[in-house]
């Protein structure tokens, strides 16, 4: 079985140019998403500019790889496909820029960002899904009960800003939170942003409320939106969905199929199932009618409650 590091060896040789971008190039920004660029790749405002080469040999230059490998996570993973794309022709010299990246436990907000230029035609902005901080999972629970969560305003404002230096198209994507980001994003740009957009990615990000769903905006931007989920999906099958959705084959099990190192490729396509799995639907009926079952103001008293007993050790990462 092959995965998004055997594409690399296998199509690492190849630029833009020879072979056009294509989902998995998709899925090795959005995880590349998940790696620490903060003084490395320039933020919003900056001339400077950088590529994914050069970015990779600051990274492992500052950085213990023990440390690294302490994240057990398929985040960790993340700096080691970066190492592996920026050691390709089709990747190492992509340019970086408009990083940003944040914390804020007050606004319970996690939210990073960077664009990707592929060439002068085209960009693609990635938007980090949730890391291994409680403040980052406590705003995805939050996206039970609220609408919009911070990290989604700041998606807009992100886009809005930071593509006014830009030109040609724009690609948004991101998994887990970074895909539901990519999506709002979307769908609240400004118009002349919309109309740069040609796809959005959403790796295996959870949905949105019914009102959401049902918005003109949301509506006129469906038929770019591209849904990505693994075969046992749960995160990505979260609250409400319009569209289509392709469904990939992992190498993992269960809900440890939301790591996106597991999705299987074949060429420069994902191997790909007829359908869910039945555990994943049988899952997803469940907790959609959970959901569905409380209150706005039930959700958030459960939400509060079981943060204020996973944060009563002190802790802010898992």
């Amino acid at each position: 079985m092959s995965n998004v590091s055997d594409y690399l060896k296998w199509r690492g040789d190849l630029d833009f140019s020879q072979a056009p971008f294509n989902d998995v190039d998709n899925l090795i920004l959005a995880q590349i998403a998940y790696v620490d660029f903060t003084d490395i790749v320039p933020a919003p405002g900056s001339i400077e500019t950088i590529t994914i080469a050069e970015a990779a040999d600051t990274f492992f230059d500052t950085h213990d790889e023990k440390e690294i490998k302490k994240c057990k996570s398929f985040i960790g993973k993340a700096p080691y496909l970066l190492r592996e794309a920026a050691a390709t022709k089709r990747f190492g010299s992509l340019i970086l820029t408009n990083y940003v990246d944040y914390v804020d436990g007050g606004k319970e907000e996690q939210f990073a960002a960077f664009h990707v230029r592929i060439d002068n035609r085209l960009t693609y902005i990635a938007f980090r899904g949730t890391d291994d901080t409680l403040v980052g999972w406590k705003e995805d629970f939050n996206m039970s009960f609220l609408s919009p969560v911070p990290s989604q305003k700041d998606a807009v404002r992100y886009i809005d800003t930071t593509v006014q230096r830009s030109e040609g198209k724009l690609i948004l994507g991101g998994h887990s939170k970074g895909g539901n980001l990519a999506v709002y994003a979307s769908v609240f740009a400004r118009p002349s942003v919309k109309k740069r957009i040609i796809t959005v990615y959403n790796n295996d990000g959870p949905g949105f409320d019914s009102d959401f769903v049902k918005h003109p905006d949301y509506l006129a931007i469906l038929p770019k939106i591209k849904s990505i989920v693994p075969y046992c999906s749960v995160v990505g099958m979260l609250l409400n969905h319009d569209g289509d959705y392709e469904v990939v084959k992992s190498s993992q099990s269960g809900l440890m199929q939301h790591d996106s190192m597991s999705w299987q490729v074949i060429g420069p396509d994902f191997e790909t199932e007829q359908d869910l799995s039945p555990k994943s639907k049988r899952l997803n009926t469940a907790l959609s009618a959970w959901i569905d079952g409380l209150t706005r103001e039930q959700r958030a008293e459960f939400v509060d409650t079981l943060f204020f007993y996973v944060m009563a050790g002190y802790r802010t990462r898992f």
